[in-house]
């Protein structure tokens, strides 16, 4: 399931040799599931089908492919077409798994196919056989059977939790207003809402725990896209409907906010709410990007319709965006949320200036509760009052381990790392290798950690299909997406997406097998992958090759479900 294939720099002696193993055995757990992958080529163009639906190539007679799965009861065997996207390095790779039928294949090129099979927590314990057989025809020829592969799963007799249940933190946020622009329907519609249920059940599958709430306007001022020399639209813009009556007095219509609450909720999602645009606004004065309310130390952004003039304005006075602050703490704490808010800061750089910012935050409403994204040594190395989920990216995790562990009994949230556009390695890029994702939760683990954090579930640039690649080299192919804008409102997964889900569940399974005295299988597992001796080899000033601090070999994971 790991194989990543790179076209313009593959050698098609070399795709001959890979796609010649006739059987592979796979294993997962129950409630789990395990996939491989099917590798096709021929020295002439073809049509792949993986549906047993009629077809014919509209250019003309055309040799047609199809793949057939046939696998034992109790299993579920889903198979897709896996397509290709273009890298920074003008290369395509693989990473789309496409919701299509059928492929138009040139020849020499590997095409590639997903098979993942299902075990439910109904599947009984055991080996299961499977088969995979390659029919070719032409035009009105009868179908011939020309290939023939065969696989065995083994399922466990360890039942992984619904994920929901995950004890895995997963934090990826949610940029909503992209989904709307992609999809062009109206932000909070009817149309706009049926949409991020199908996104919010993709993200429920790798056991989410927080849902993003953006409550003021443009927090992130559009990831400053303006510096681009080509920009995409990245604004983010508020769940909350602000008017000001005729009397001077404010309304506020939360119920777009709500209904995107409770849809997570639906879906499991229900752990933590992340309050964006409250906290460390992203700011560029010069370029008109800058604070707009009177002797307040932030750059909130509250826009209202004025019902006296009929024109939409943004809040100038403290008093009006205290107000406003106040009524969303109000809201919480009436809905019975309030315990679950997090006011999210994303990467604060000066230390006073963030202290400053807190302070009048917590003054004006004092029952919400603080995450910071940490970029900078210097906010683990002092004390940051009030704060009580801890995130610092894995740079800082690396270079103060030692410090993160005697704060560890004072914060009284969570403790998370993230990655973003860097450190290189370990990433979730195009360009990483596969194992990579895997290893991300692996490393929750190994550095006894509570999960991960990543902004970038839906950040796509304009175009994504045509051009995934934005902002490089600084931000790398990959770093803006998990999942992709595919047709009627459903979310296209990517391999990264089930690599990085792999390896929540390794995650879960570990705690399973530690729960039930198996902690030695655990580490003996631990030691099979990492090749570091402390966190500060992780840091990109060791200068260390990915390959001496983790494994790249899948047989390496695997061994933590195969030895059961």
């Amino acid at each position: 399931m790991f194989y990543k294939y790179i076209w313009n720099n593959h050698s098609w002696l070399e795709g001959q040799q890979e796609t010649k193993a006739k059987h592979l055995d796979i294993a997962c757990c129950r409630r789990d599931s395990a996939a491989l992958q099917v590798l096709l080529s021929a020295d002439e163009d073809f049509l792949l089908t993986i549906s047993s639906d009629p077809l014919f190539w509209k250019g003309g007679p055309l040799k047609i492919a199809r793949i057939e799965v046939e696998t034992e009861p109790f299993l579920t065997t889903e198979v897709k077409l896996i397509g290709l996207i273009e890298d920074d390095d003008r290369c395509l790779k693989s990473d789309l798994l496409l919701e299509q039928n059928e492929i138009f294949v040139k020849q020499r090129k590997i095409q590639q196919v997903w098979v993942e099979c299902h075990a439910s927590a109904e599947t009984p314990p055991g080996i299961y056989k499977g088969k995979i057989r390659l029919f070719t025809h032409t035009m009105f020829e009868d179908e011939r059977l020309e290939r023939e592969c065969t696989f065995s799963l083994t399922v466990k007799d360890y039942l992984l939790p619904e994920p929901s249940d995950y004890t895995f933190y997963l934090d990826l946020w949610q940029h909503n207003s992209n989904i709307a622009r992609k999809y062009q329907v109206g932000l909070w519609s009817k149309e706009h809402f049926e949409i991020l249920d199908r996104y919010l059940h993709s993200l429920s599958q790798l056991g989410q725990k927080a849902v993003t709430l953006v409550v003021s306007e443009i927090p992130w001022s559009g990831q400053h896209s303006h510096r681009d020399r080509r920009p995409s639209d990245l604004f983010e813009y508020s769940m909350v409907r602000v008017s000001r009556r005729t009397d001077g007095s404010f309304r506020y219509d939360f119920s777009a906010l709500d209904e995107y609450v409770a849809l997570a909720e639906k879906h499991g999602i229900c752990a933590e709410i992340e309050l964006f645009g409250l906290l460390n606004i992203w700011q560029d004065s010069e370029a008109g990007y800058g604070s707009i309310v009177e002797n307040h130390p932030d750059g909130i952004r509250i826009r209202y319709f004025d019902e006296s003039s009929g024109t939409f304005c943004f809040m100038r006075r403290r008093e009006d965006l205290d107000a406003y602050i106040q009524a969303l703490e109000k809201h919480f704490i009436e809905t019975g949320r309030i315990d679950r808010v997090r006011v999210l800061a994303d990467e604060p750089k000066d230390f006073e200036l963030f202290q400053e910012r807190l302070a009048a935050l917590r003054q004006t409403a004092p029952s919400f509760k603080y995450k910071v994204a940490i970029q900078h040594v210097e906010f683990i190395r002092r004390n940051m009052e009030g704060i009580h989920d801890y995130v610092p990216v894995l740079n800082c995790v690396a270079g103060e381990h030692s410090r993160l562990k005697e704060l560890r009994p004072q914060i009284p949230g969570n403790l998370l790392y993230y990655v973003c556009c860097y450190p290189e390695q370990p990433n979730t890029f195009i360009c990483s290798p596969a194992l990579e994702s895997r290893v991300i939760p692996w490393l929750v683990e190994k550095l006894q950690l509570d999960g991960f954090l990543r902004w970038n579930y839906t950040v796509w640039p304009d175009q994504p299909f045509e051009q995934l690649s934005y902002r490089a080299p600084i931000w790398k192919a990959g770093d803006m997406n998990f999942v992709y804008p595919g047709a009627n409102g459903k979310p296209i997964l990517s391999l990264r997406y089930k690599w990085l889900q792999r390896g929540i569940r390794d995650y879960e399974l570990m705690q399973i097998l530690k729960a039930s005295g198996q902690a030695a299988q655990v580490e003996a597992a631990l030691n099979d992958v990492f090749r570091f001796r402390n966190p500060g080899e992780l840091s990109p000033e060791a200068n260390r090759k990915n390959s001496n601090l983790y494994s790249l070999e899948p047989a390496d994971y695997d061994r933590l479900i195969v030895d059961l």
